[in-house]
């Protein structure tokens, strides 16, 4: 089973659910008969009596074994892929959890989130898994919230959280504050900056500045740039007007992070480079040979390979990075279950537990702000892949 049962001892706890996760995912699924296969019946079954006033109900029938939980995800247009996935995953945790507690039904968003909320709820969802757009989650927050539904989102805009809604997305700020304060119990002492003009730019900023000044190190060098051609070749050169320093922070995907990386180290040759969890998500971060040595925090990749490995045996493809949040959504909703009453809400209160949940990407618990709070580790790309330099904690301090 990929759900386990947490105690008060939270090291031991945390220890004994990610065993189980992975013992969940190294299990083999069950055999499923596919519709219209199932051998034919010895005997014909006898004639079913005529009823009064037998009617067709619309909608999802009647199921009062099962909590109702709606799955809000694009099934179609430009971000389909990643949605597809998620919802794959949500199937494979089903499976690996043997759950018959659950029901729960996928509702394309890109046909309009709250539309899709709308009819989620109308149809008895008793929690929502997604959207995965800040946007999406916006527009589904105030009708969810009005029917006392809960909302646990994939979106990392930590702008989007709050009034019902959790965000299980990978927060750039706490990968930041992550990397630094590993960089500084390195030696690193002088820090400089690139960011990328936008939201996510300067929500890194301001993680960066703080993290830095927490860790007592010294930001010497803070640049912003457009996302175009020859954007952060500009930023760069302003930067090495205050070279040398010990460590710059790229806060942007692998590739602006490669263009980077040679130009500051023409000045700073020692320097460390510090990547965000925008690197985890990318397949061949690894053989970028500018970004050899660089640093960066994420979510732990260990429980993902095997994941990805039955991910792919099932549905003939590989995962998105992202899907991983769908299973551990599920394996959330499962531990929940098994004290959630039939025909009741959904117990928010619980997903406020304090000393957390762990699956797939590890140990994540909800703040006050309904942000997922995880337990990073620190990897250094070498050789062409990933070491972890820092592992994540066993479990969160009080």
């Amino acid at each position: 089973m990929a759900e386990g049962v947490w105690n008060s001892q939270r090291p031991r706890a945390l220890g004994r659910w990610a065993a189980l996760v992975g013992a969940g995912l190294l299990s083999a699924c069950s055999t499923v008969v596919p519709r219209g296969s199932e051998p034919p019946p010895s005997a014909p079954p006898p004639p079913k009596s005529p009823v009064a006033n037998d009617t067709v109900q619309a909608g999802l029938p009647n199921d009062v074994q099962r909590h109702r939980i709606a799955l809000l995800v694009p099934l179609s247009g430009a971000n389909a892929g990643v949605g597809r996935s998620i919802a794959n995953a949500t199937q494979l945790a089903v499976l690996d959890t043997g759950t018959d507690k659950l029901r729960i039904t996928n509702y394309d968003t890109a046909t309009g989130a709250a539309a899709a909320a709308s009819r989620a709820i109308a149809e008895g969802a008793q929690l929502i898994l997604g959207p995965l757009l800040a946007d999406d989650v916006r527009a589904v927050t105030p009708i969810a919230r009005a029917a006392g539904v809960p909302v646990i989102g994939f979106s990392n805009d930590a702008g989007a959280a709050g009034q019902g809604a959790y965000l299980m997305g990978y927060a750039p700020a706490q990968s930041i504050e992550r990397v630094v304060a590993y960089a500084k119990s390195r030696g690193v002492n002088s820090f400089a900056g690139l960011v990328p003009n936008g939201l996510y730019g300067e929500r890194s900023s301001t993680a960066f500045l703080r993290a830095v000044e927490g860790a007592g190190g010294q930001v010497v060098s803070l640049q912003t740039y457009p996302r175009q051609a020859g954007g952060i070749g500009a930023a760069v050169t302003r930067l090495n007007a205050k070279a040398p320093f010990d460590a710059v922070l790229v806060a942007d995907g692998g590739a602006a992070a490669a263009a980077a990386a040679p130009l500051v180290k023409r000045a700073s040759p020692q320097t460390h480079l510090l990547g965000t969890e925008l690197w985890n998500s990318e397949t061949g971060i690894a053989a970028r040979p500018p970004l050899q040595g660089a640093w960066f925090a994420s979510v732990g990749n260990g429980l993902y390979r095997q994941y990805a490995a039955k991910y792919r045996a099932r549905f003939a493809a590989a995962p998105y990075r992202l899907s991983s949040m769908g299973y551990d959504a599920v394996l959330l909703t499962v531990r929940i279950a098994r004290d959630w009453p039939m025909n009741q809400r959904f117990p928010e209160n619980r997903l406020r537990d304090s000393d957390g949940f762990a699956g797939i990407d590890g140990a994540f618990r909800f703040g006050r702000d309904g942000v997922a709070e995880r337990a990073l580790e620190v990897q250094e790309i070498r050789g062409g892949t990933t070491v972890t330099v820092s592992p994540a904690p066993a479990s969160f301090g009080k």
